[in-house]
């Protein structure tokens, strides 16, 4: 029989690149959504990928324990991939305790349906390199201490915690994978990989002539989302459950990733950038570099789209989605 799996954000960047992962594998993918005051539900990504109608998609909530225990009780799943949360880092200092109580009670709650009707599944917890934030080793491994630096962040690591914790208390086969920054073209508009793209896209057919950025110089480790849903799916292969750092272990700054994509289309990056201070993080996070060694060592897995190929891919997809606008 085919395994089945349950993904809560299904509708997101990873839900959808995990979706079609895990249909490549033979699974029966069920998806978590949250319902707005509208019938409708954006599934712009499923559809994107040719997938929305290959899965089954559950109304749901991270708040709402009742209603996960009966999703868990009615789905049966072999593994819950739990990636729903409130994800842009902007936005959690206007939204803290919506924050906290999505990302991180919300995963107690998925954990807790979990113990009491599917204790039996195998659990992953998408944790964050948010949660390295003021660094306190120029590489971040699994034994990097933690520091915080937005409400966000904060959250992640409460439900990397409690991941950990229901792991050593209830036996759970329950992994939690700290991934560094991962992009692709489907990617939302707020974060600055993908605004950046779009911006580019725009600039090149005469749209707009500027693009406005923070800081600039901040430094991350990118990925694409591709190769990190496939790592999450490896650590729930494993024998046993265990916390894995997912990166490059190559960092960028901004200011370098922009360059990429404005060359890309020819055009020279410092004729359109603009450093908008108005934009810079209350507490910024300057430099997060991930260590992988473990992940490769352990479950085989290494990235293998480089930066470069994946801003590239980025850019031309919202040339395209310009272009048929």
């Amino acid at each position: 029989m085919a395994r089945t799996a349950l993904i809560t954000g299904i509708t997101g960047q990873d839900g959808a690149y995990l979706t079609e992962f895990l249909l490549s594998k033979g699974y029966e993918v069920h998806g978590l959504a949250r319902r707005s005051s509208t019938s409708d539900l954006n599934v712009s990504r499923l559809k994107w990928l040719g997938i929305e109608k290959d899965v089954r998609i559950v109304d749901g909530n991270l708040t709402d324990l009742s209603g996960l225990a009966r999703t868990m009780r009615e789905v049966k799943p072999d593994e819950v991939y739990n990636l729903a949360a409130q994800s842009f880092v902007k936005a959690s200092w206007q939204q803290p305790i919506l924050t906290g109580n999505v990302t991180g009670i919300g995963v107690t709650n998925v954990l807790e349906a979990l113990r009491l009707e599917a204790p039996q599944a195998r659990f992953y917890q998408a944790s964050s390199s948010e949660m390295f934030g003021l660094v306190r080793e120029p590489i971040q491994s699994e034994a990097t201490p933690f520091h915080p630096r937005s409400p966000y962040a904060v959250a992640k690591l409460y439900g990397h915690w409690i991941t950990i914790n229901y792991r050593e208390s209830f036996g759970l086969h329950a992994s939690s994978g700290i991934l560094f920054n991962h992009e692709s073209p489907l990617r939302g508009i707020e974060f600055v990989t993908r605004k950046v793209t779009d911006a580019v896209a725009r600039i090149k057919r005469g749209m707009i002539d500027e693009l406005r950025l923070g800081n600039i110089d901040a430094k991350r480790d990118w990925g694409h989302s591709k190769d990190y849903v496939r790592a999450m799916w490896l650590m729930l292969q494993q024998d046993e459950p265990d916390d894995f750092v997912i990166a490059t272990g190559r960092t960028t700054t901004v200011r370098d990733m922009c360059r990429i994509a404005f060359e890309h289309v020819g055009l020279k990056m410092d004729d359109y950038l603009v450093v908008d201070p108005g934009l810079f993080r209350p507490a910024e996070v300057d430099i997060l570099l991930g260590n992988p060694a473990k992940a490769k060592a352990e479950m085989g897995w290494e990235a293998t789209i480089s930066l470069e190929e994946m801003i590239r891919e980025m850019v031309d997809a919202d040339l395209e989605r310009h272009r048929s606008q």
